[in-house]
């Protein structure tokens, strides 16, 4: 789960419909739950101003926020969780706090191990997430069936009331770039869903996603699932005691450079162990931070993949879903980077 740097207003939702129509190309409109889809397609090339992108995103539904708009997410229920499970500070009802300080874990004692049983939850959950997405299904019975199986485990679903996140993990699907709240739209087929799960076990956080293909899905968006993962491998592999954090991006960039795909700059990675985010951030493009990886340091890598060279989103109204601007779709994959000595360790693998 990433951690929202900036917010496009509401009024930039105008933007996320048809972002090139012309003569040949189709809408159409369909209520489906709580989700308006709308599916297009185009066939001629964009002009004018428009000619540096390309809108031939592929086929697949635009996600849209229902109308009438709900504000907030107050009107979804939180699910349940038993006393015995022990909570991380923010779900027992005190504020969210945020080490200002970059402190790395020491190595080798009781509060790595436990942060490597968190992470490998987390891996576990991911896991079962990939079995449980097939066309037909709801998000929100994904979202069930994970809440039951991390509270199995003894632990607690890290998203559920942060913040107020009214959900026990993201199900970000096409244009919706993260944070996706789960609801009671049943995954189609050609859909990519990003799963992202986050667990507190023992005192300490585990994060890691996946994008996920749901039946059939087009040539463009497997190459986008593809390239979102390799841009998360291509990272991973420049980690090692003493080198800038700033690296990390660089690579992104790199292997993005010449490509008809961008790299969000608006949710960066983060530190994870005790608290849920906290130094060090980790950029995932070209960038000058200072800051160098040090045994010790523990943190996500989990660059979100746009479709075309615009990658800014906006939120919708309930305060979480970010979209693309111009509907192209996103993909997101994360893992776990443990610091150590001589290298570095992808916990959630």
């Amino acid at each position: 789960m990433k951690l929202p740097l900036l917010r496009a207003p509401p009024r930039r939702a105008r933007r996320c419909c048809i972002p090139y129509a012309s003569a040949s190309s189709s809408i159409s409109n369909i209520r489906f739950g709580s989700i308006t889809r709308r599916s297009y397609s185009t066939d001629d090339p964009p002009s004018g101003e428009e000619e540096e992108e390309d809108y031939d995103f592929g086929s697949f539904d635009v996600i849209l926020p229902e109308e009438p708009y709900v504000w907030g997410v107050a009107h979804i229920q939180p699910r349940a969780v038993p006393p015995h499970i022990a909570r991380p500070p923010y779900a027992r009802g005190e504020p969210v706090r945020v080490p200002l300080q970059d402190l790395p874990m020491r190595l080798g004692g009781e509060d790595e191990h436990k942060l490597r049983g968190a992470a490998k939850l987390a891996r576990d959950v991911l896991r079962l997430a990939g079995e449980l997405v097939q066309v037909g299904v709801t998000t929100d019975s994904i979202d069930a069936r994970l809440h039951d199986y991390i509270l199995s485990r003894n632990a607690y679903p890290s998203p559920l009331l942060y913040r107020g996140f009214p959900k026990s993990c993201c199900t970000s699907i096409n244009n919706v770039v993260t944070h996706g709240i789960p609801d009671q739209r049943p995954l189609q087929d050609g859909d990519i869903v990003n799963v992202d799960i986050t667990v507190y076990k023992d005192g300490f956080h585990g994060d890691t996603s996946r994008t996920f293909l749901v039946g059939d899905v087009d040539k463009k968006g497997r190459d986008l699932v593809r390239i979102t993962e390799d841009a998360l491998e291509a990272a991973i592999g420049v980690c090692a005691p003493g080198r800038p954090l700033k690296l990390i991006g660089t690579t992104i960039h790199e292997l993005l450079r010449g490509t008809k795909y961008s790299v969000s700059t608006q949710f960066t990675g983060h530190g994870i162990g005790e608290h849920f985010h906290c130094p060090p951030w980790i950029l995932h493009h070209l960038n000058d931070e200072p800051g160098v990886m040090r045994p010790g340091h523990c943190f996500t890598i989990e660059p979100c993949i746009v479709q075309g060279t615009n990658p800014r989103s906006w939120i919708f109204p309930d305060g979480w879903t970010a979209s693309t601007e111009n509907c192209a779709r996103s993909a997101q994959a994360e893992h776990m980077v443990l610091i150590t000595e001589s290298g570095a360790d992808v916990l959630t693998r």
